[in-house]
């Protein structure tokens, strides 16, 4: 009953999606009729309402009674499918789900558009990530991201030491955590990963960083996030290794260099439209960097 409940629960946010997807198509290519409706007192959006509880409604019944699996062909490509996709197929895919799913301003996503766009990262990438992790949430996770300098990974670290876009400049101070290794000769390969695929969130306006500063400080360490750019389906995995920017700049979120450039967003440009998410990677499986094909086909993320 329960597995029931949950696919007709899934198919919601299916038929919900494919209703939005209508009305967006619907408002752009024939506007007379939208003002048509409108004009006479008729409000469409409680048309589409209806008919997506009516539709998830009789789902629920048949899941109930014939127990079938029915959201799989509604909400995600098929698995045999995905895994002969290339990565160009994979974002594009990604991007063209997305544009059904997000709002056309940026904002703080509701908990169904967050789900939504959840299950799809999981079905196209393989990921398991969402807007809420262990009860943590930050306060948007539909922002725009800006570009950083890099951190200094050690005392004494110098931009001339990072391997690539050298020309973004280093921080004079360290990072929210302060230095990734005590020293040059103690800096391992995964802390250089770290600095690399790094970004900062804006921990400080939590509503409870002042009341739980120490805790919060301690889950957001390196915490494993994903990016995408939903313009180009270009998504990273990185981690959180500092905090800000600030309110004032416009921006929820900073991202290294090296993220910035992957995502297909100018090193210099002031800020541009990214979700970012929490992987769940309890066992640290999934490595940081580039996302190039669905990891539960055992193809490589280079």
């Amino acid at each position: 009953m329960y597995k029931s409940t949950l696919n007709a629960s899934k198919l919601y946010l299916g038929l919900a999606k494919q209703a939005e997807v209508s009305r967006k198509k619907l408002h752009k290519r024939h506007p007379h009729v939208v003002t048509f409706f409108h004009n006479h007192g008729v409000n469409l959006e409680h048309f589409r309402q209806h008919a997506v509880r009516a539709a998830a409604t009789t789902a629920m019944a048949s899941a109930m009674l014939f127990g079938q699996p029915l959201t799989q062909q509604v909400l995600s490509t098929p698995a045999n499918q995905i895994a002969t996709m290339s990565a160009d197929q994979l974002r594009t895919m990604l991007t063209n789900q997305l544009k059904s799913l997000l709002p056309d301003d940026v904002r703080p996503l509701t908990r169904p558009e967050e789900d939504a766009v959840s299950q799809e990262l999981k079905s196209i990438w393989g990921i398991d990530a969402h807007g809420t992790l262990s009860n943590e949430h930050l306060n948007t996770t539909y922002g725009f991201i800006g570009a950083e300098q890099h951190l200094p990974r050690f005392p004494g670290d110098s931009v001339s030491e990072h391997d690539a876009y050298q020309n973004s400049g280093i921080t004079p101070g360290r990072g929210a955590w302060g230095y990734f290794a005590p020293s040059r000769d103690q800096l391992t390969q995964d802390l250089i990963q770290k600095e690399k695929w790094y970004v900062a969130v804006q921990t400080l306006y939590l509503p409870d960083w002042n009341t739980r500063t120490r805790e919060l400080s301690q889950w957001y360490k390196y915490r494993k996030v994903l990016v995408v750019n939903p313009v180009n389906g270009k998504t990273v995995v990185a981690d959180v290794a500092d905090a800000g920017p600030a309110n004032w700049t416009g921006k929820h979120f900073g991202g290294s260099p090296e993220v910035m450039g992957y995502l297909g967003l100018n090193v210099h440009m002031q800020k541009g439209a990214v979700l970012l998410f929490f992987v769940n990677d309890p066992n640290a499986e999934i490595p940081l960097g580039p996302v190039e094909y669905n990891v539960r086909y055992g193809k490589p993320i280079l």
